[in-house]
């Protein structure tokens, strides 16, 4: 049995697909993980949501920004972006049964067996990996709970930027998804950007790659994460020596699909069927 991680896919059924059959993946024998934004920007958000349902309980899936904006949209708590792919997803018949599986999905995934942790984007150098799983659990609860249409209408902005204990309700609960499904770069102290989304090494002064931090309590974390697009195209070649692995390679954008596997470590990745453009 060997385990397999995948990147964002973003809609890209056809080259999830492929993926699969570069893989040999086997159905019966091995298990799958996704980094998270399974929807949105590609031509096939419906198909990919819908096969990656019906994979069942050997598959582990956690949230990205991209999910949470179409179940924002669904439920009529955010306005449809002109560059959204998502209309197919809005008027399936099945489409309140893909939502309500989509939003109960975990933000964060830590596996005792491989010794891997994965999330969609990453996570803040204060944290440690029990604090971060028991956050996560905090806005899971919300995600999941009768609570949740309230929440979507104050889900969005980038208010706080810096964590505290303190923190409370809402804002408690924005931090944490904005952190798992949202971050890129903070400051050394932690504090979250969201303006800058380039590649590493061409950031403003005073912002720095969430991993690179070195008073990060997750350092000795083996951490995958999608979200990233740009990370590989910046001036950082040897991503292991953070333990971590960015996954995302811009399929969407005509980048390849790619995937990992724990077992060796080993990447594999196909051509994107998508015209090649910027963001």
């Amino acid at each position: 049995m060997s385990t397999y991680v995948i990147g964002d896919i973003q809609g890209c059924y056809r080259e999830l697909i492929d993926l699969l059959d570069a893989i040999n993946f086997d159905s019966g024998q091995d298990q799958l993980w996704f980094t998270g934004d399974l929807v949105n920007r590609g031509p096939e958000s419906l198909e990919t949501l819908r096969f990656v349902k019906q994979l069942g309980k050997d598959t582990v899936i956690t949230l990205g920004n991209h999910d949470l904006h179409l179940i924002a949209v669904a439920k009529k708590r955010r306005k449809k972006r002109s560059k959204d792919t998502i209309d197919e997803i809005l008027i399936a018949p099945d489409r309140e049964e893909l939502l309500d599986w989509l939003r109960k999905l975990p933000l964060i995934h830590a596996d005792p067996d491989t010794g891997f942790t994965m999330v969609h984007a990453g996570t803040i150098p204060q944290w440690n990996l029990q604090q971060t799983m028991e956050l996560a659990q905090e806005a899971e609860s919300v995600l999941r709970s009768d609570r949740f249409n309230d929440f979507l209408d104050v889900m969005y902005g980038n208010q706080p930027d810096q964590w505290s204990d303190d923190l409370a309700g809402h804002d408690r609960i924005r931090f944490i998804i904005n952190c798992l499904t949202r971050l890129r770069y903070c400051s050394k102290s932690g504090r979250m950007d969201f303006e800058y989304k380039g590649p590493p090494g061409f950031e403003p002064k005073g912002i720095h790659p969430w991993f690179s931090i070195k008073s990060r309590k997750t350092k000795k974390e083996k951490i995958i994460f999608g979200h990233w697009s740009t990370a590989s195209l910046g001036n950082i070649k040897d991503f292991k020596k953070y333990n971590i692995y960015p996954l995302d390679t811009g399929c969407v954008w005509g980048g390849p699909l790619t995937a990992i596997r724990l077992e060796d470590e080993q990447l594999f990745s196909v051509p994107s069927r998508q015209p090649k453009k910027f963001k």
